[in-house]
Order: structure tokens, then C-alpha cells, then sequence
């Protein structure tokens, strides 16, 4: 069932490479998921002589550090991978991979013990026990924390020592990677006749020498750059997420899979209806201690608002509470909901949710003493570029980890605080394998894909639409208001080269290929939820919606497989 085709640029437009170097391996991205992979693969006896790692920001930016609530894996008394693996599923509705979560799941304690080995300071209880809790969709308590809160702060330190204590690394930062080098079509280097990694450009924001675009020669690349959450207009995502690095896979040959599946956090703070981009988060984990949402002040008539609506209440997957909190704000016209963690006390906000307590206060609210305004927002993209079990795309000598990719292990709805083990888990299993499948040096071929480039001035226009037409809430019509919408602003060239044409020109990529996967799905699963087709519907739908493009033009095909959780709703 393949649907529309649209043309977006083939490659971005930008000017000649200034300046050339070479690396063995290149990897974008120094989250977890990037910096893990560095270190891996720096360990090795594999014949790597030069790694570097390129990252749009300071090498501590990024997504990691936002992660509140944890990561998790069977490292408590009594539970199991097996246990860990049915909460995925069931989480994932039925599109998960249950390969690649057996993977997760198996391998997890390990990675986990690894990172603590490394350096990376979990909360322990008194008797020095790791510290676990629970999140949504999850039976046990597995999610292991740091600092009470700041969990992705502590591991993206550890890491970030680590890998600045190896001479074998070196780091380029505020740089974008712009598009890959590839071999010659006439010549390619592929099993099945595709062409493979040569290199890639990047564009560098002063770092002496190599000021300007420029290119890297190399024998492969990692993709470890993050999600797309800037799509939006409202977002836990920090400002770098614009989904550089599944547009950039997108346009050389790699195939993305089911990114009509973004997960929306059921809880971000709600800072009123003129508030854009990054909005703070109030972790999962909150409610993992005892907080509840509610319609309004208990002791005023306000309601208990996920009682009756799922077995585990406010600890449902968090598909089913995003929904149930939209589902009251339409009912009661309210621009928002409400969590109610006054309960806690002072002393245990302070202690375990130290980072959160000052975001709130910051804001204005006490969640000591009030209520915190609540309302979903985009948080996680469980689609990407689609990869095997050891992180291979469609092109050779191509990786991806992390948000980025699509290892099949979050399905339709990412379970809680697996993400972070996703990264760990993922980038460790492509640095068993990537050693032994370097690819000789190749030149790259004249790259002869449609240049263009989008005015950043459209990047507002493109979040609204979106927002209010491919965000929680989906429907036909406006999913095709949003491709006519999309289409108007491809149209707006860009008259300068710049970041901010760049990095609009991989957003706008992205938000076509989403809003056509979201008109291709006629049904809601997980995180996908078409009011026009509300129910979740296996006989037709079961599978995955993957977009390949040709020189800017994508085709979106949906692929039946069957439903992974046993058909439960």
C-alpha cells in the first residue's frame, strides 16, 4: 500500500568543502548512544587508528542529560529479562521487534553494570543497594536513578570523562553533520548493488582550522544524533533535536521506519498557550512515588482521572495516559490537566526530585504545596532509521543507535526508561561487529541529487501545522491539510546557506515522511491515534510503515508482519 510520493531536496545545498581530513569511523552524535559506541569500539584491538566523534553542541548537550527518570533493566531481586520483555511488548502494541527486545532485555543488566563500572554514580539505599523504582507500564521496580532526578545529567558525565581521557578520540563540537559522501553508483560497493559511505560533510562553527564545511574521507559512519522533537512546538526535546540525522539517512539511501509513532509525554509542564519549543518535563517517576493526575483540586470535586481507565492507574504505558488527559481537556474544553504530588512532603521532593522542584518553583508552582499543570507534548520518537540487531541500515557502512534508529524494540509506544538502555545496549552490539566489517577506503563520487534548501523563516508555520494537525490527536482531513501545508512551505527557498536553513530543510524532510506515515496508518496504535479510526485493528495494520527516497522523492509502503504482544489491545 504505498502512498503519495512528494519531492524535498536530494541533498542539502551547500558550498565546497573548505577542508578534508580522514577518519576511520565518524560518529555523530555524543549522547549515550554515540559516546558508548566511541568507547567501545576505542577498546577494541580492531585496527581503528583514528575515531571521531561530531557533535552539533558542546559534547554534553543533547537529550541525555534530560533524562529524568532512569534506566531500565532486571536488576532487582526477583525480577527477570522475560518479566522486562512483556512489559516492552505489551508497551509497544504489537510493533515491536520481539528479536530485538529479547536483545534488550538479555543484555541489559550487563550494560548497566558496565556503565557503573565505568564510573557512573547510581542512588543506592542505605544499606548500599542499588535504588530501583517504577515507571509506567512497567510490573517491577527496575528503573535504576542517579541524583534523585538527573540520572541522564550523572551517566552523560561518566561518559563524557571517560571519553575525554582517550587520546584514541577526538571530539569536534558545534558541528552538523550535513550529508554523506557516498560511493559510486557504477560502482557499488553494497551486496545488493547499493552505494556505500565514502565520508561526510560537516559544517563547523569555529574550531580553528577547520572553520566552514568541510569533508571527512571515512570507511564508516555511526548515526547517534538524536530525535526529532523540534518537529513540534511544544517538546521536552532541546533545541538540537531536528532531526538531522534521519533526514540525512533519508536522502542517502536508508530506509526510515514507523515514524508515525512519536510518543507524546503524557506530563510535561504546561507554561500556558504561547509558550514554544523545549518545556520541562515531570518525570514518569513522580508518579512512579505516588503522584496522581486529576481534573482539578480533590478537595474542590476534582477527579482521579486515570481511575478506571487501565489496571495500573496512573502507572499505565503512557500512550493510555497522554490519551486519557486529552481525552478529559476536549471533554472539559481546560487547556491542561493536573498532577497532585503534595502528598509527598517537602523532605522527599527535595531528596528525590531535587532537579524537578526547581524547575517547577522556577515557574511559579509548588508542587509542595499545589497542584502542577500538566498537558502532553512530543517527547520520543520510537521510529527512525531502520536498522538489523547490530545497528546496520540499508547502506553500507552505515550505523544507527539510539533515537535516531529503529532497532524495533519500542514498537508503537516506547515503555519507560528504556531508551537510555537502548542506546547503551545497541551501541555495544555494533562495536562487536563494526571492526570486522570496515570497508576498504573508497572515493567519494561526484553527488549528483537535487541541491536544495528551505527558508528557516518557515520553521514557526511548520511546528504549528505540526502541532494541531499531526500531533496527539490525527485525523484525515488534517493530515492533509498538513501535506498541502508542507508542500506550500517547501516551496519557500532558502536565499542564504545557514544553520537555520539546514537544520528547517531536515525538519521539514522529516514532517513529510511523518505526516504521510500518519495518513498511511488508518487505524491508532500506541502512540498513533486517529480519532477517524479509533480503534487498533491487526487484521490490516499489524506491521510497519517504512519511507525510502530517491533524489528527494519518498515513497511510503506499509509492510505486514504479525503483532508481537499477542494481539492485545
Amino acid at each position: 500500500m504505498p502512498n503519495a510520493v512528494r519531492r524535498v531536496p536530494g541533498r542539502l545545498t551547500a558550498p565546497e568543502p573548505g577542508w578534508t581530513t580522514r577518519a576511520d569511523v565518524v560518529i555523530i552524535g555524543s549522547g549515550i548512544a554515540g559516546l558508548t559506541a566511541a568507547l567501545r569500539l576505542k577498546d577494541a584491538d580492531n585496527g581503528i587508528d583514528k575515531l571521531l566523534v561530531v557533535t552539533k553542541d558542546q559534547i554534553a548537550a543533547g537529550s541525555t542529560q534530560w533524562a529524568q527518570g532512569g534506566i531500565a533493566a532486571a536488576l532487582g531481586p526477583g525480577d527477570t529479562p522475560e518479566e522486562h520483555a512483556v512489559d516492552t511488548l505489551v508497551a509497544g502494541a504489537g510493533a515491536c521487534d520481539a528479536d530485538a527486545v529479547r536483545v534488550l532485555v538479555d543484555e541489559g543488566p550487563e550494560a548497566v553494570r558496565e556503565l557503573i563500572a565505568l564510573g557512573a554514580m547510581f542512588d543506592h539505599d542505605p544499606d548500599g543497594v542499588l535504588s530501583l523504582t517504577r515507571e509506567g507500564g512497567h510490573h517491577r521496580d527496575r528503573i535504576a536513578h542517579a541524583g534523585g532526578d538527573a540520572t541522564g545529567a550523572e551517566i552523560q558525565r561518566a561518559l563524557v570523562a571517560a571519553v575525554e581521557a582517550a587520546p584514541e578520540i577526538e571530539v569536534v563540537q558545534h558541528a552538523l553533520a550535513v550529508d554523506l559522501l557516498l560511493t559510486d553508483p557504477d560502482d557499488p560497493d553494497g551486496p545488493d548493488g547499493r552505494p556505500g559511505v565514502a565520508g561526510i560533510t560537516l559544517h563547523v562553527m569555529g574550531e580553528g582550522q577547520r572553520d566552514g564545511v568541510g569533508a571527512v574521507h571515512c570507511r564508516a559512519v555511526v548515526l547517534a544524533s538524536g530525535g526529532l522533537g523540534q518537529v513540534f512546538s511544544q517538546t521536552t526535546n532541546p533545541a538540537v533535536s531536528t532531526g538531522d540525522g534521519m533526514a540525512l539517512a533519508l536522502r542517502a539511501g536508508a530506509t526510515l521506519r514507523d515514524l508515525e509513532f512519536v510518543q507524546f509525554h503524557p506530563t510535561v509542564m504546561y507554561l500556558g498557550p504561547d509558550s514554544h519549543g523545549q518545556q520541562p518535563l515531570i518525570s514518569e517517576a513522580v508518579r512512579g512515588e505516588g503522584a496522581f493526575l486529576v481534573d482539578g483540586l480533590p478537595e474542590e470535586g476534582g477527579r482521579r482521572l486515570m481511575e478506571g481507565v487501565h489496571p495500573l492507574a496512573d502507572l499505565a504505558p503512557r500512550d493510555v495516559v497522554a490519551k486519557a488527559i486529552m481525552r478529559r481537556m476536549l471533554d472539559t474544553g481546560q487547556a491542561h490537566m493536573w498532577l497532585d504530588a503534595r502528598h509527598l512532603g517537602a523532605e522527599f521532593w527535595e531528596r528525590r526530585f531535587p532537579t524537578i522542584l526547581a524547575t517547577a518553583r522556577s515557574h511559579g508552582v509548588d508542587p509542595v504545596t499545589e497542584l502542577i499543570p500538566v498537558a502532553p507534548a512530543c517527547h520520543y520518537a520510537s521510529g527512525g532509521v531502520r536498522t538489523d540487531l547490530h545497528g546496520r541500515t540499508d547502506v553500507p557502512g552505515l550505523y544507527a543507535t539510539g533515537e535516531v534508529a529503529c532497532s524495533g524494540v519500542h514498537g508503537a509506544n516506547r515503555l519507560a526508561s528504556n531508551s537510555l538502555l537502548e542506546g547503551l545496549v545497541f551501541s555495544r552490539r555494533i562495536a562487536h561487529v563494526l571492526p570486522q566489517e570496515l570497508r576498504d577506503w573508497r572515493e567519494p563520487a561526484l553527488d549528483t541529487r537535487t541541491a536544495g534548501l528551505v527558508s528557516g523563516d518557515v520553521r514557526g508555520e511548520l511546528q504549528e501545522v505540526m502541532t494541531s494537525r499531526v500531533g496527539v490527536l490525527r485525523n484525515a482531513p488534517g493530515l492533509a491539510e498538513a501535506t498541502v501545508v508542507l508542500d506550500k512551505l517547501g516551496g519557500r527557498s532558502s536565499q542564504t546557506v545557514d544553520l537555520d536553513a539546514w537544520e528547517t530543510t531536515n525538519l521539514l524532510t522529516i514532517s513529510t515522511a511523518l505526516a504521510e506515515a500518519a495518513a498511511l496508518r488508518q487505524e491508532t496504535r500506541g502512540s498513533h491515534w486517529r480519532d477517524d479510526f479509533p480503534e487498533r485493528d491487526d487484521a490490516a495494520w499489524a506491521g510497519h510503515v517504512d519511507t525510502a527516497m530517491t533524489d528527494g522523492v519518498a515513497e511510503v509502503v506499509f509492510r505486514p508482519a504479525p503483532a508481537t504482544d499477542g494481539g492485545t489491545a
